[in-house]
């Protein structure tokens, strides 16, 4: 289970790779979910929401994918 730390001085990158992978996915699903909740409070259509942090969730996730397939 993620824990509480100062973040004062970790990146966002930092933070992502520290997750486990069951933390890293619940957090990417977490951020869809908030990310239509703003678009639907926004009633803006066919908005392209693709923040940093969805980039580097995914970019985290395939890096954890090609280090398991080589480790097989």
């Amino acid at each position: 289970m993620a824990q509480f730390s100062p973040t004062e001085n970790i990146t966002l990158e930092d933070q992502i790779k520290s997750l486990a992978n069951e933390e890293l996915l619940d957090f990417w699903e977490e951020t869809q979910f908030l990310a239509k909740m703003l678009e639907q409070d926004n009633n803006q259509e066919n908005v392209q929401y693709s923040p940093e942090y969805e980039r580097l969730i995914l970019q985290e996730l395939q890096l954890r994918s090609s280090m398991k397939t080589l480790d097989s």
